[in-house]
């Protein structure tokens, strides 16, 4: 040995800067990459995003008119029928004033009848009773009916009590005994209340 250093491997100083050039290298490497992402990238077209702002304000203005034109033709719709039910409801006024001159008719027939003194033979009396049937099955064409009231409670909606009737039967208390003008409806409508005799109970007295 003759007290030199060793100069057979590499020296400190020459691995630092062997570390040194390849950190600067990779640096580099990097800072290229991104370069060239940046070169790839499509450049952002002002135009472009214009005219995709202005679909997507034309979408959701074409979506608004579509709702309001749904909700006008639910409008029209809705209009429609009720016109269609105060028409209805109007004609079937208008049937029931006719109907109800008509019964009015058929009363003084009926009262015609009833002078005859029950004999339905003679041709008079044949002739009288064929015109109030002819009425009678107008009305029912048109769709009059007459109320089955005799012999059910009293139901002031559908009669006026015009009579009372006494009764010591509890069963019959309230109920409709005599019918002394018959009375129409149209479908849910009483276009003339009935004139009835309603009974009463009474109890019977204790001897």
């Amino acid at each position: 040995m003759n007290g030199n250093p060793r100069t057979d491997g590499p020296s400190q100083e020459n691995q630092a800067s062997e570390a040194a050039t390849a950190t600067a290298a990779s640096e580099t490497s990097t800072e290229q990459q991104e370069t060239q992402a940046q070169e790839a990238a499509p450049a952002v077209d002002p135009e472009r995003e214009r005219l995709e702002a202005e679909l997507s304000t034309a979408r959701r203005r074409v979506d608004q008119l579509a709702r309001a034109y749904q909700e006008l033709e639910k409008d029209r719709e809705e209009f429609k029928q009720r016109l269609t039910r105060e028409r209805e409801r109007m004609m079937d006024v208008e049937r029931g004033n006719v109907a109800t001159v008509l019964l009015e008719a058929v009363d003084e027939l009926d009262r015609c009848l009833s002078m005859s003194g029950g004999d339905v033979s003679s041709p008079l009396a044949q002739g009288v009773k064929m015109i109030r049937d002819g009425l009678l099955s107008k009305l029912q064409q048109s769709g009059i009916e007459r109320l089955q009231v005799v012999g059910l409670p009293y139901n002031p909606n559908t009669a006026e009590a015009t009579d009372m009737e006494l009764t010591t039967n509890p069963d019959e208390d309230q109920k409709v005994v005599a019918e002394a003008r018959a009375g129409y409806r149209l479908k849910d409508r009483i276009i003339r209340p009935a004139r009835v005799k309603v009974a009463k109970y009474v109890a019977p007295a204790q001897a």
